[in-house]
């Protein structure tokens, strides 16, 4: 048994050995001939796997240790008995706490008083659902929009995306990329949002359309952009323009990768009658890395602030980004995993 592996995702070095053939290799070294006569591949969004890549080769499973699986042709993986398993939620808490560190930092540059506000928040899948309990702990209003769960559980809790845009001082985004989602974010949807009002993409960058971002900016508050088309070729001017610019590292915490790891060895574990790796996960190797659980109760803004910003220095990650905005890639795959914290 052969399997390769994306010698990006973290966590998994040696723990396939005892019982396959293990290639590690960079991720634009995952090509037809790599992948020809391996059983399985452990992959991040970086590795397009689709017939250019996998077709004549005797791959039977993908794993991809991520929540996303854009960058798998799923319906020709199904034709052809290649089953795809992702990590969904795997690194849900690691964009939330992002979400709040780049919030609560880009409102304490900007002399914004963030009580009482309302939180829109576009997507309430894994992600979304985590950063909407951060928020209900921190006395944010919450509006909600996920026209699937709606369908599915009715409109109680949820309202219209105009609804949602109107009324909102803070826009975050938790949706995945589909044909519903791509570019929703126009020229339309950002005249529709409350002048001064804050933006926030955690998601994909395919999801905003980046000109329009770039007209509407003027009249907007602060904008939070984790996400980009085209990356790792990332739009140098809405780059200049946004007040937090980070390489694609919301969900890069320590538990996130941890998740998105143990996911995908026990998918293939699972598949291929691996037992001892069927409850696998990832230990911990040093006390600091382990999540913290954080009581902001009665804390005011200017606290607050400085609690996320010890616990996640964003404007660290901003700068870095800006000072090497052509090493996007390699950011990424040298990134010091943050810790997650909890809010009670």
């Amino acid at each position: 048994m052969k399997i390769v592996v994306d010698k990006a995702v973290p966590f998994i070095s040696g723990v396939f050995e005892p019982y396959a053939e293990v290639v590690y290799l960079d991720c634009d070294k995952i090509d037809a001939e790599a992948v020809r006569d391996a059983d399985a591949l452990v992959t991040r969004t970086r590795t397009r796997c689709d017939a250019a890549l996998l077709e004549g080769s005797q791959v039977k499973m993908i794993a991809s240790a991520t929540i996303g699986l854009d960058h798998v042709d799923l319906p020709w993986c199904d034709a052809h008995g290649i089953l795809v398993r992702n990590a969904p939620g795997c690194n849900a808490g690691g964009v939330a706490q992002y979400v709040f560190s780049a919030l609560y930092g880009a409102a304490s540059r900007g002399g914004i008083n963030l009580e009482g506000d309302t939180i829109g928040i576009i997507g309430v899948g894994h992600v979304g659902r985590r950063v909407e309990s951060m928020a209900r702990a921190l006395g944010f209003k919450i509006l909600k929009n996920d026209p699937p769960r709606e369908a599915a559980e009715g409109s109680y809790e949820f309202c219209s995306l105009e609804h949602l845009l109107k009324h909102s001082d803070i826009v975050t985004m938790h949706v995945p990329l589909d044909d519903s989602t791509r570019n929703m974010a126009g020229r339309d949807f950002f005249k529709k949002m409350r002048p001064h009002a804050i933006f926030i993409n955690a998601s994909r960058g395919e999801v905003v359309d980046e000109e329009a971002l770039t007209e509407a900016i003027p009249r907007l508050g602060p904008v939070i952009i984790d996400t980009w088309k085209n990356e790792p070729d990332v739009n140098p001017k809405l780059m200049d323009m946004v007040t937090i610019a980070t390489p694609h590292i919301a969900g890069y915490s320590y538990q996130g990768k941890q998740n998105g790891t143990a996911a995908a060895v026990r998918a293939i574990a699972h598949y291929f009658g691996i037992s001892p790796l069927y409850e696998f996960f990832p230990p911990t190797e040093h006390p600091e890395n382990e999540a913290v659980r954080l009581d902001l109760r009665g804390m005011r803004q200017g606290e607050i602030t400085s609690v996320f910003q010890y616990n996640y220095p964003v404007f660290t990650d901003d700068f870095m980004f800006r000072m090497h905005p052509g090493d996007f890639e390699r950011l990424r795959s040298e990134y010091k995993y943050r810790r997650e914290v909890y809010i009670d």
